[in-house]
């Protein structure tokens, strides 16, 4: 692998995925995503440059609007007392509410494709811890 940092590419995305042989999709907006334990999870490329790395878990459990103030409540028990992932509520235009995690690796200088299996592995580990946790309420 390159010791030399290179700008944050689509490609880099999908080679981290391949080197794992994780199983993955681009959907029809170019957003790289897969599935683990039940949990979707995206790799969007964000900021001026598409420097930053989010990978964003979608838990598998739904709630209702009603369930709104105990998952506020889980989550800011969660983020005090971990780093990764940072854990919010969406509520979606359907009125289905679930609880999101997302762990950010910002690289305007470049990154490396060690750095970036890194991130991409901390994202959907602890995605997936933070999933079973939500499934538990």
């Amino acid at each position: 692998m390159s010791d030399s940092p290179q700008p944050l590419s689509h490609g880099m995305i999908i080679d981290a995925l391949n080197a794992r042989r994780f199983a993955h999709f681009v959907d029809d907006d170019g957003d790289i995503g897969g599935n683990w334990q039940g949990c979707l999870i995206y790799f969007f490329r964000l900021g001026k440059d598409e420097e930053v790395l989010q990978v964003r878990t979608l838990t598998r459990t739904v709630f209702s609007t009603d369930d709104v103030p105990r998952l506020y409540a889980f989550c800011n028990a969660w983020n005090h007392d971990r780093l990764w992932p940072k854990a919010y509520v969406h509520t979606a235009d359907d009125g289905v509410v679930r609880v999101v995690g997302e762990v950010v690796g910002d690289w305007e200088r470049g990154v490396i494709p060690e750095q970036l299996d890194q991130v991409m592995i901390c994202g959907i580990a602890t995605g997936c811890e933070l999933a079973d946790a939500v499934a538990e309420l």
